[in-house]
Formats: C-alpha cells, structure tokens, sequence
C-alpha cells in the first residue's frame, strides 16, 4: 500500500501582509490627522487665552485709571465743599459780630437779611458749581473704561467680519 503524499496547500503572504501596511498606513493617517487637529485646536485655545489675558489687563488697567480720576475729582470736589462751607461760617461769625454792635432792632434784622440772601445766592452758585464739578467728574471717570469697551468691541468684531 502506498501512502499518498500530503501537501499543504501553499499560502501566499502578499496579500495579508498588503493588508497589513494598508492597515498601518491608514492608522498612521488617522493618528496624524488627529495630532494636526490637536494641534490646531490647542493653538486656537492657547491664543484665545493670550487674547483673553490681554482684555483682562487692559480691561484692569482702565478701571485703575478710571478709579484714580474719581479720586483726584471726589478729592477737589471736597476742597470745594470745605472752602464754601469755610467762607460761610466766617460770613455767620462776621454778621454775629455786626449784630452785636447792632444799636436797634432794625439794625439786626437788616444785618440777618443781608446774610441771609448773601448765603442764599452764595448757594445758589456753589450749588451750580458742585454739579458742574460732579458731572465733570463722572464723565471724565467713564471715559478710560468707555475707551476700553470701545476697543474691546472693535477688536471682537474684526474676526465675525473676516
């Protein structure tokens, strides 16, 4: 009895190891595609970060300014306010002394209307005065940060434009 021979049939390799490298180069597509978009996403974040940091400090910076302008104007405002109410009492203090020397009756209530009217238009017009100030103070406070949201605005809509 003779014994057939066995033969293994003979794969060929080619084609798993094409398989293979088609396999691997798309993997290392997907990886570098993926590193690319990555990357420009940390890029987008990193200078959106700068760009949020230079805001902040600019927006900071305005605030300090308009802080220091509130200061010096609250500060004149109140000289202001201290001189005036100064000037009136040395009015009360000069119109007590006129009253005591006063011979009549008649002499006090004249030296009392006189300061009483001379008080009033004195308040009349540092009244006016004080406002003139305060409003002048508020506008000059506002601007910086006015300023500020301006550049701000402009800077955030240039990339909606583009």
């Amino acid at each position: 009895m003779t014994t057939a021979k066995k033969t293994t049939p003979t794969i060929d390799p080619k084609p798993m190891d094409d398989a293979v490298a088609a396999g691997k180069q798309s993997v290392e597509q997907a990886v570098a595609a993926t590193k690319e978009q990555v990357e420009k996403a940390s890029n987008a974040a990193l200078k959106s970060y700068d760009d949020f940091a230079v805001y902040n400090k600019e927006a900071v910076d305005a605030y300090v300014k308009a802080g220091n302008v509130m200061t010096k104007g609250m500060e004149d405002l109140g000289k202001t306010l201290f001189a005036f109410a100064q000037s009136q009492a040395e009015a009360n203090v000069s119109a007590t002394k006129a009253m005591m020397t006063a011979k009549t009756l008649n002499d006090v209530v004249e030296i009392q209307s006189d300061l009483a009217r001379s008080q009033f238009d004195a308040f009349v017009a540092e009244s006016t005065k004080v406002s003139e100030m305060s409003l002048k103070v508020a506008n000059e406070t506002v601007e910086p940060i006015q300023a500020q949201f301006t550049v701000v605005v402009e800077k955030m809509m240039k990339p909606i434009a583009a």
